[in-house]
């Protein structure tokens, strides 16, 4: 089915089927199978930066190629820019260097049947202009694409920002900083990766289709398996599988890959976003925390040189030690309430209440833990623009950690907050699997009361914790988040290269 386009583009889409058709007819085929070229547009600009103006590098010769972003034709000379992934360079074209090298009726066919978007291989010398702008000094040339649709206007760009999402493609060919945005996030996940591997962490892939849900607090989505005859979820996250290897005797595993939740879109939340988790034997969440730190600041100085840079126009500074703050301490400092001291469900809420927190939120918590956490939502996390752990998590929203050492009504579990965002989670990992059974059963009654985020009980995650988990810790970190705050990006759709965006014509 035809893609549908306004009138102006149809109208172009149409003279260029007819361009298309001529180089046909010319014997030429506009979609060649490959290309050999010798040269890209940094290096010759690296190259010949110091070549003065006018003149030549006559027995120097290359073979470039890309996408011709701008033309200008002057009667028997014509002069394009092409683009490909390094940068632009000229090619300086004369009809009688051409003609010379091909036929007569070659400069016709590039001054005629070629246009900004087509994608261009040329052979020539090296030569900056007088007008100082070095250049690639064609003898030969061949069309590698002759493309139907027309780029954005060079004014305007492709401004519409629903429109970059869903032709991030076209938004990577006019938009130079958004290239540098993915190629920021490659080195990103890189930078990770060899951190861990440095350290001895080996990457194991675990299962993206599987028949329990857990790890997490998340609607999942579900698919089926036809020659099973079962329904399958796909991963909200890489937990307990990643301690299931831990139990077979890989002391340090970590998984960097896609997490899915049929959860809602905002600026902070695509349905599919990318994750790494680690575990770690016999550590804690003092060593999570520690490796976190290290993690980031490693990121940071690879990407930017750096470890203090700005994000919407805030100073973040990872050069610090980040600071480790207990929740319990946050709430006290912004409202002077000690929400240990509740001793029941309904105190806690009616003093929730009292601080701002909505009705229709404190409706569906059904612990003083719960209200807790939503206090510390509402009245803390907005502040936390600078890098700080928060630690000791009520143990009611957090079924998978290890009970507190010294207040059992907290767990060792901390998130990491920078702008006001998590973007770290980490636990002392439970590993009591008596203990571990009764947190998992109380989410099946949160289940049965209409929680559609509370995960169930996986027997077999139950009997590899019977077969001995050691002390371990656990950490996972959002890329996206990660990659948003180094390329100070104001939305998770602009570090995801194609984000999910409702169907057009749908409501």
């Amino acid at each position: 089915m035809q893609t549908p386009h306004d009138d102006e583009t149809r109208s172009v889409r149409l003279a260029r089927m007819h361009k298309r058709e001529q180089l046909q007819q010319a014997g030429i085929d506009p979609y060649p199978y490959r290309f050999e070229r010798t040269a890209e547009a940094r290096i010759l600009q690296e190259k010949f930066q110091d070549l003065p103006a006018g003149e030549e590098v006559s027995d120097f010769s290359c073979t470039v190629a890309g996408r011709v972003m701008a033309r200008r034709v002057f009667g028997k000379l014509a002069f394009l820019d092409i683009q490909d992934a390094t940068g632009r360079i000229q090619l300086y074209c004369e009809k009688q260097r051409i003609t010379e090298a091909m036929s007569p009726e070659a400069f016709d066919h590039l001054k005629n049947l070629t246009d900004i978007g087509d994608i261009l291989g040329a052979t020539g010398t090296v030569k900056r202009t007088e007008k100082g702008e070095l250049s690639v000094y064609i003898h030969r040339f061949e069309i590698l694409n002759k493309t139907l649709l027309p780029l954005p206007d060079k004014w305007h760009g492709l401004t519409d920002v629903e429109k970059r999402y869903r032709q991030r493609y076209v938004d990577l060919i006019v938009n130079p900083e958004v290239r540098q945005t993915f190629e920021r996030r490659a080195k990103i996940i890189r930078v990770m990766r060899n951190y861990l591997d440095d350290r001895g962490f080996l990457e194991i892939d675990t299962p993206v289709l599987q028949p329990e849900v857990g790890g997490a607090d998340a609607k999942p989505f579900v698919t089926h398996h036809n020659a099973l005859g079962m329904d399958l979820y796909l991963r909200i996250a890489t937990e307990l599988h990643l301690k299931r290897l831990v139990v077979g005797g890989f002391e340090k595993v970590y998984e960097l890959g896609r997490i899915f939740r049929n959860e809602g879109i905002s600026t902070r939340h695509n349905p599919e976003f990318t994750s790494v988790e680690v575990y770690q034997a016999y550590a804690d969440y003092f060593d999570m925390m520690d490796l976190t730190e290290n993690i980031l600041r490693a990121c940071a100085l690879e990407v930017l040189g750096s470890t203090s840079f700005v994000y919407q126009e805030t100073e973040i500074d990872f050069g610090q030690p980040f600071r480790r703050v207990t929740m319990r301490t946050l709430i006290q400092e912004e409202c002077g309430v000690d929400c240990l001291s509740f001793s029941d469900l309904g105190e806690a809420k009616r003093a929730a209440q009292a601080l701002g927190v909505k009705e229709s939120d404190l409706v569906k918590v059904s612990s003083a833990g719960g209200v807790m956490n939503l206090v510390f939502e509402e009245c803390c996390e907005a502040k936390l623009i600078q890098p700080t752990f928060v630690m000791d998590y009520p143990v009611e929203i957090s079924p998978l950690a290890k009970s507190h050492r010294s207040q059992p009504d907290l767990v060792e579990r901390f998130e990491l907050f920078i702008y006001g965002r998590e973007h770290a989670n980490a636990f002392s990992e439970l590993n009591d699997p008596v203990d571990q059974r009764a947190r998992l059963e109380q989410q099946i009654s949160r289940k049965a009361a209409g929680d559609d985020e509370a995960a169930g009980i996986d027997e077999d995650f139950i009997t590899a914790l019977e077969h001995g988990l050691p002390p371990t810790g656990g950490l996972g970190i959002g890329i996206d988040r990660v990659v948003m705050l180094l390329t100070d990006a104001a939305s998770i759709r602009d570090v995801i290269a194609f984000p999910t965006l409702r169907t057009l014509g749908s409501e």
